[in-house]
């Protein structure tokens, strides 16, 4: 089976940020339990969307960016921090490199406003994958949503 052809993009109109809850909605509400209520926060209003989407319009994966003042209370109060969340592959789209795109999508997006570092709060599944793409968990295991995570950076 070959990989389908995707395109990467900052989701800026409203089409493409509705994509984005989509893919959340369905990985985190749907196949995690994640409420819906903590799923959706008041910084998606202002956070840098990522989308996946395949050639034929189908979207595939999303992840968010924080940074500034909104990004403080995620990374200690660091300005020079930004902060990757919500990242989430549909199941159909899992393995296809997918969420290693939209993590060095999100890290550009970081470097383009100037950051030093991305942190970001790792399901602690997901530890290994953010370890291969260059990150260093740090801090004790802890749980958001009901899951547990842990703390993890990377250096730009």
């Amino acid at each position: 089976m070959s990989t389908p052809a995707y395109e990467m993009r900052v989701a800026e109109d409203p089409a493409d940020r509705e994509a984005c809850f989509r893919v959340r909605k369905d990985v985190f509400v749907g196949e995690q339990g994640v409420p819906e209520d903590l799923e959706y926060d008041e910084y998606d209003a202002v956070a840098v969307h990522v989308l996946a989407v395949r050639e034929d319009g189908v979207p595939l994966g999303t992840g968010r960016l924080l940074y500034g003042e909104v990004a403080a209370a995620k990374t200690g109060g660091d300005l020079s921090l930004g902060s990757l969340g919500r990242l989430a592959v549909t199941k159909a789209a899992r393995g296809l490199g997918i969420g290693v795109a939209l993590v060095r999508a999100i890290e550009d997006a970081a470097r383009a406003r100037g950051l030093a570092a991305v942190d970001l709060h790792a399901q602690t599944h997901a530890l290994g994958f953010y370890e291969r793409l260059g990150y260093e968990a740090y801090g004790p295991e802890y749980p958001e949503a009901g899951i547990p995570h842990r703390a993890m950076r990377r250096a730009l």
